[in-house]
């Protein structure tokens, strides 16, 4: 059941995702990665929001959680990817995904989320077809209301 709420403002307008929604956070700082499901959390309440400090381990979670096709009617997973990583970086970690099966794929919507102002990583990231949006840190509620 998807049920509209709104502010008394009427600024802003949610959508409750009845527990379905999903996220995953990959990002080397665990900091980082609670602000993100807290942040979340308070926006959509109670949803699954899993975290990875390493990028290959995310990897290896989104291949074998999302090999089979989505329930009908199931909301894509958001993906919230860093760039700067060790071990694997956001671009890397991209190369790799593209080399996952078209189902996996399909299940998930990436969005770079990083400090990086950098205009080549903006760039890059518009012209990566996986890549939904670039978002700078730190996620607010606003932008993850945006996106679902």
């Amino acid at each position: 059941m998807i049920q509209v709420l709104t502010d008394p403002a009427n600024t802003l307008s949610v959508t409750d995702m009845s527990n379905s929604a999903r996220f995953i956070v990959i990002d080397d700082d665990p900091l980082n990665n609670t602000i993100c499901r807290l942040t979340i959390k308070k926006a959509l309440g109670g949803v699954d929001v899993k975290t990875f400090t390493d990028a290959t381990q995310g990897l290896q979670y989104i291949d074998q959680e999302y090999s089979s096709p989505a329930p009908e009617g199931e909301p894509s997973t958001v993906l919230f990817l860093d760039i700067n990583m060790p071990i694997m970086n956001g671009w890397e970690f991209l190369e790799k995904y593209e080399c996952l099966n078209h189902t996996v794929k399909s299940n998930i919507k990436v969005y770079i989320l990083s400090s990086s102002v950098d205009d080549r990583d903006i760039e890059k990231a518009q012209a990566n077809k996986n890549i939904v949006n670039y978002l700078a840190k730190p996620i607010t509620k606003e932008t993850i209301i945006n996106i679902t």
